[in-house]
């Protein structure tokens, strides 16, 4: 019976010491050959997976860490990451060295269980393939213009659903409301294709936010997950959750690829195409093997996270900062006003009002610019980005880089630091970005770097502010915020894109007598 006993307890402890066995095996992968003490590298501040023990409120342990860090690592296994908030370090990798950093395989095997082949994702000829399509796209006055007239389309919609709230006295979630006003502006624009999220008719595209929401905060687990691969392997948990969402979404994207080409092909002879999509779709007849519907799927789902993510979450974390600086957001209804010649109180349509929205007045958004820019600085939409060296390199400030590792830059911590804006840093101050005259003054994209910086800056940077002012200046004519709950704590969602947690829930008051 001894021997029994001890054959039992031998079999129950065995995935006991699997498991520390791993851990071992993980740890000793994880240190050897880091030079953790070497002075000439940056200092470490732990291992990537100790971000688990922050995950919550991970941007602003970054933020703690960098105060005193500028510079600092995380060790990962067989690699470091060296996380920065140096602009020299950040030109010197997004710009001067460009040729030498790559998203590397450690980002593109974790990005592309969601972006796939997107331009995200990808380096080297598929980047530039992409980003010479769509660069030529964004410069076209066609597509200025035809975005510009969906966006004044769908705000005026979503002045209407934020009346019926109003009127009814209920507070709202206006995140949500962001989220599908910008899904179906990208859609419009991007794919020519009308999903009516906002109004609440598509159930399936009201499936596919959720699921590519969801999908986005997936992926980014991944980051500090060390059983991540295992998990996908054996269809478990998170990843298990993942695979499903990603199902969805290429259920649906491929029907959109599907309808969109069947539509260009009737089109043709007419030369009819005002998206971007269709843009793709010409090319891909080209070389259909190369540019194939899934290849097609990964731009598409990449444009969608650049033009609705980064426009409804800056808008949500707008109107949470004018609510908690109502001075600012009476300042900006002001300047709506004389820009646009209208009055308080004016009986005016919503249709009329947005005819008063043109590339002119938008021009003259100056105290809106700074406001929203103001909002980016201290919310950025991707808080955390990097590259990784192809060859061992010399940061600016002195800190060597081993080739394999990474260099991340944190747009949110940067956005606190007091040597790079002022004891006033964690203020929400407009005035910063204004000069004597009370004109918009940009800084260097390696200091404010909300929209990346050097050959791959943002393409949509223009596309997204004349989105989010065509918004804001209806919803900020018509309506005064107000937080539902000022006691509640408002924070973020740790994701690859800064989400409010739990949503941004307000009450609208009306600032007109009209009927809207």
């Amino acid at each position: 019976m001894e021997a029994l006993s001890i054959i039992f307890i031998s079999i129950a402890a065995t995935p006991l010491v699997l498991f520390v066995s791993c851990c071992l095996h993980l740890l000793l992968h994880v240190f050897s050959n880091q030079a953790i003490n070497n002075p000439q590298y940056p200092p470490v501040k732990g291992t990537v997976f100790h971000q688990l023990i922050y995950f919550k409120k991970l941007y602003d342990h970054q933020t703690e860490v960098s105060r005193k860090h500028p510079t600092f690592r995380l060790l990962g296994p067989g690699q470091s990451v060296a996380y920065t908030t140096d602009p020299r370090n950040i030109e010197h990798v997004l710009k001067t060295n460009f040729d030498k950093y790559s998203k590397g395989k450690y980002n593109q095997e974790i990005l592309s269980g969601l972006f796939g082949d997107g331009i995200f994702a990808v380096d080297g000829d598929k980047w530039r393939q992409q980003r010479k399509l769509a660069s030529f796209e964004f410069s076209t006055r066609v597509l200025r213009d035809f975005s510009c007239s969906v966006f004044r389309t769908n705000a005026a919609k979503l002045v209407r659903v934020v009346s019926n709230l109003a009127i009814a006295g209920q507070s709202f979630d206006i995140q949500d409301i962001f989220m599908r006003c910008a899904l179906d502006s990208i859609f419009k624009v991007g794919f020519g294709v009308e999903l009516n999220c906002l109004e609440g008719s598509s159930e399936e595209a009201t499936d596919f936010m959720k699921a590519f929401d969801e999908s986005n905060a997936l992926i980014y687990w991944r980051y500090v997950d060390p059983l991540w691969k295992l998990k996908r392997l054996l269809n478990l948990g998170s990843e298990a959750s993942l695979k499903k969402n990603v199902r969805l979404m290429d259920n649906f994207v491929n029907n959109v690829i599907s309808t969109r080409r069947n539509l260009l092909l009737r089109q043709l002879s007419n030369n009819a195409k005002e998206d971007i999509l269709s843009r793709f779709l010409v090319e891909s007849e080209k070389d259909p093997e190369k540019m194939n519907d899934r290849y097609l799927k990964d731009i598409i789902l990449n444009f969608i996270i650049a033009g609705k993510d980064s426009s409804a979450n800056t808008l949500s974390w707008f109107i949470y900062a004018l609510c908690k600086n109502p001075l600012v957001q009476e300042k900006v209804a002001q300047e709506v006003r004389e820009v646009t010649g209208s009055q308080e109180n004016e009986a005016i349509s919503i249709d009329d009002f947005m005819d008063k929205i043109t590339d002119s007045t938008l021009e003259q958004m100056h105290y809106l610019h700074s406001a929203l820019t103001e909002t980016l600085r201290l919310f950025p939409a991707v808080p955390v980005d990097g590259r990784f060296a192809e060859a061992d390199d010399i940061l600016p400030d002195g800190f060597k880089i081993r080739k394999g590792d990474g260099v991340y830059y944190m747009a949110y911590a940067m956005g606190r630091m007091p040597h790079l804006w002022g004891e006033d840093a964690e203020d929400f101050r407009p005035e910063r970005w204004l000069d004597s005259n009370r004109v918009f003054q940009p800084e260097s994209p390696f200091k404010f770097i909300a929209f990346h910086a050097g050959p791959r800056i943002c393409l949509g940077k223009d596309f997204a502010y004349r989105q989010m002012k065509i918004v804001s200046m209806a919803l900020l004519h018509f309506f005064r915020f107000k937080l539902a709950d000022a006691t509640r704590t408002v924070t973020y969602r740790t994701m690859i894109t800064l989400h409010i947690d739990g949503g941004l829930h307000v009450c609208a008051v009306p600032r007109t007598s009209s009927g809207i």
